[in-house]
């Protein structure tokens, strides 16, 4: 089972803020997310290393 992250957790591994995160996710960039409600953003480890394997590339 994959863990899920917050925001927050994801840019803590980015080294950036969490508005800059949330800017992504609006603008359809940086790692896929998933919505577990409406207002409940969550993103999955492995599509976060996923995302930076492509970044990195």
């Amino acid at each position: 089972m994959d863990e899920y992250l917050t925001t927050e957790e994801v840019a803590l591994w980015l080294r950036v803020a969490p508005s800059t995160v949330c800017r992504w996710r609006l603008a359809g960039r940086g790692p896929r997310v998933t919505w577990l409600s409406p207002s409940l953003p969550r993103y999955k480890k492995s599509d976060l290393f996923a995302w930076l394997e492509g970044a990195a590339s």
